[in-house]
């Protein structure tokens, strides 16, 4: 893995790489992650709690509902999220 970039060894990288990416795209598809399990592993990698997710979504009640996925994020939260917390809205 420490190949240089246009060495036999490097091109040999680059190709085999290239292999097992195509396999893996074909036998093993990578579905996006649900967004609610995004949110509540974003606030766990950092510490957060429900209560710093209000500003952006709303009420206690509200935050516990979006969590609790009994009621659906709103382009609007979503929006919020993304400026206030730095979440991302996707990822490639």
């Amino acid at each position: 893995m420490g190949a240089e970039l246009g060495t036999p060894d490097g091109d040999r990288f680059e190709v085999l790489f290239t292999l097992v990416e195509a396999y893996e795209d074909q036998h093993y598809e990578i579905l996006p992650p649900d967004p609610v399990e995004a949110i509540k592993y974003y606030m766990e990698s950092r510490g957060l709690e429900r209560k710093d997710l209000e500003p952006f979504i709303g009420t206690s009640g509200r935050v516990s509902e979006i969590l609790n996925h009994k009621r659906p994020l709103t382009l609007n939260m979503i929006r919020k999220l993304n400026r206030g917390l730095a979440f991302p809205p996707k990822h490639s």
